[in-house]
């Protein structure tokens, strides 16, 4: 048994309990192993415990509605029917979309004016708006503002992230804005100071720059990112759930991109195992399908105890039906809770 092995894992609540600060829960894994159900999971259990929950879908697909049994679509913060204390949202970007595109027709044309360009600027923005990276910062943006303007309204706030790639690629464009940021802002201030010394006039010249937008923008996004990253790269603030399920490729997965995660300075929570066949569902009479599939989990959850141990948070078990509505979130709630790491 390897060095990891040997180590006792922490379940979700001894974990919590450690980090009486912590406010943001991230969960994150391969598509289709669970992420949902186990960031509903962590939020109905807390709301129950009477912590005032905001659950949030940063997945482009949504399916909360579909989960909890009621339309949760619409952009807004909705309450959970059902659920005391607890609130969802299944973001919607595409008005932000829309504003970054207005916001950046504006200052490109502004910016062509100046630098006396005969281009439209409805072409730049075309062009800018089809990067793939275009709605990705658009979605970092309202999770931002979510996290900085519900901080104050809710005990904790649980994301529910889209495939581990793009959350990993997410999270990590605080990294990566804040040094965008500085070279940007340092490549305008030499612009603007460059514009000075080849003015003739020069007080003029001052004064439009003082009333720049693109800086105004670039400011502003500063500020905004260093106040989030009080609590994005903090690790008493924020944790990072990767969930699997006992097989090669979602381990493989996790595994892989716990490395990821570290250098992009996110704090890594731990792993939650879903779809997990309990014992006792193979004891007595059972298909030899059910029988194989037992073995084989048996086998992954090695594999999980061998590299990931420690990290374990807590088990989810193969229920018998699907998991929509309340009451299958409550189980959920429930195992996520009160599970004990075993021998």
């Amino acid at each position: 048994m390897s060095k990891t092995s040997e180590k006792e894992p922490k379940t979700l609540l001894e974990f919590a309990e450690e980090k009486p600060n912590l406010k943001f829960f991230f969960t994150g894994g391969k598509g289709g192993v669970g992420k949902t159900i186990v960031a509903a999971g962590i939020a109905h259990y807390y709301a129950s415990k009477g912590e005032k929950i905001l659950l949030a879908s940063l997945n482009p697909v949504h399916s909360l509605s579909s989960m909890f049994g009621q339309e949760l679509w619409g952009g807004g913060i909705k309450k959970v029917e059902g659920v005391e204390n607890l609130y969802a949202i299944e973001v919607d970007i595409k008005e932000t979309v829309q504003q970054y595109k207005d916001q950046l027709a504006e200052r490109l044309r502004w910016f062509l004016k100046w630098a006396d360009i005969p281009v439209k600027a409805d072409d730049f923005t075309a062009i800018a708006s089809t990067n793939p990276a275009f709605e990705e910062s658009a979605m970092f943006d309202v999770m931002l503002d979510l996290m900085l303007k519900e901080i104050e309204n809710y005990d904790k706030i649980v994301f529910d992230c889209a495939a581990v790639a793009n959350a990993v690629r997410l999270l990590g464009l605080g990294k990566i804005y804040d040094l965008w940021l500085s070279r940007m802002i340092a490549s305008r201030e030499e612009a603007m100071s460059l514009r000075v010394k080849l003015s003739f006039r020069k007080e003029k010249v001052k004064e439009e720059i003082k009333k720049d937008p693109m800086m105004a923008d670039l400011l502003e996004m500063r500020t905004k990112m260093h106040e989030a990253k009080k609590y994005l790269n903090n690790p008493e603030a924020t944790a990072f759930f990767f969930v699997t399920i006992p097989l090669a490729l979602p381990i493989a997965v996790v595994k892989r991109f716990i490395t990821m995660v570290r250098g992009f300075d996110i704090p890594i929570g731990g792993v939650f195992v879903n779809m997990v066949i309990p014992e006792d569902v193979v004891k007595g009479k059972v298909t030899e399908y059910m029988e194989n599939k037992y073995k084989e989990q048996q086998n992954y959850l090695g594999t999980i105890k061998k590299d990931l141990w420690p990290l374990v948070r807590g088990e989810v078990p193969l229920f018998q039906t699907e998991i929509v509505g309340i009451d299958m979130i409550a189980k959920v709630a429930d195992a996520v809770a009160n599970w004990k790491p075993h021998s």
